[in-house]
């Protein structure tokens, strides 16, 4: 099953104190790295968020961005006993009392000091159930769009493959005409020099050399099975991004085997195409969990 390392979910749910919004999304990365974003005061779920997101996926740089409504409480507290020693300190400046109707409440709140907010956590038995419920909605989401994306991906992936697979077809043709090829090259520039006692045995010794150092048949059974292995990998039911970067690996060893052994520009032509699509294959298995 192919699934995208790159994806992007979003969830909101809400209650008669909380509204929770969480969202994540990820990029390529080797393993997997789950990244919370939350207010402090909620670092104690933070590993059972992490949980969560790695039942939805196992590789690639997860961050999770968690806004919640009604998590603080905020109270005023008036320091009345200040405010008096303000009112003391006034009076006794002015050298006379003052009639206390004289004082703005607004302006003695402004004083240094005389105010203060406090934030107290409201979190009840409901809250950890809703937060683990948006997360649970926001990673299917999540997952689902790696699905999606993974796909697309499968289906350039087949493409390619199959644009390998012709060209493979075009060199298996094209491999035994080489030694017939060369055979006769080698016979007439023999035959330009008129050199009419040639041995035919050392004729021969020379065309099973160059056979034998033109001869891919081994190379060319060893793609087929990598090819068959990739088009079955892309089948499974787990992480399989290495494993096809792998097959890639071991396919661009046979290619490039291939394309040193042949003596050929029909060949060559195919290797090159083979080549530029591995290199195609390579960059997407990237992207692949």
């Amino acid at each position: 099953m192919v699934v995208s390392m790159t994806g992007y979910g979003k969830a909101i749910l809400s209650n008669e104190q909380y509204k929770i919004h969480i969202e994540m999304k990820a990029v390529n990365h080797r393993y997997l790295e789950t990244i919370v974003r939350m207010p402090r005061q909620l670092l104690a779920y933070e590993d059972a968020i992490k949980k969560i997101v790695a039942e939805y996926t196992s590789r690639g740089r997860v961050e999770v961005f968690v806004t919640i409504e009604g998590l603080l409480q905020r109270s005023l507290q008036i320091d009345e006993g200040l405010i008096q020693q303000y009112k003391n300190a006034i009076e006794h400046l002015s050298g006379k009392d003052q009639n206390k109707s004289i004082y703005n409440p607004i302006d003695l709140l402004k004083l240094p000091e005389v105010t203060t907010v406090s934030e107290v956590e409201q979190i009840n038995d409901n809250f950890e159930e809703l937060l683990l419920t948006t997360t649970e909605n926001a990673c299917q989401q999540f997952f689902d769009v790696k699905c999606k994306e993974g796909g697309q991906l499968k289906k350039d992936l087949i493409e390619r493959l199959t644009a390998i697979e012709e060209c493979k077809k075009q060199i298996t043709v094209h491999s035994p005409l080489v030694l017939k090829s060369y055979r006769e090259k080698l016979q007439s520039k023999l035959a330009e020099v008129e050199l009419t006692a040639v041995d035919e045995q050392r004729l021969l010794t020379e065309i099973m050399l160059f056979a034998d150092r033109c001869d891919i048949s081994e190379e060319l059974v060893r793609l087929t099975s990598h090819l068959e292995l990739f088009n079955e990998t892309l089948q499974i039911k787990e992480s399989i991004g290495r494993k096809l970067d792998f097959i890639v690996q071991e396919m661009n060893r046979e290619v490039n085997t291939i394309g040193s052994k042949a003596n050929s520009l029909d060949i060559s032509k195919q290797v090159v195409e083979i080549k530029n699509n591995l290199e195609k294959i390579r960059e997407q298995v990237q992207n692949i969990e």
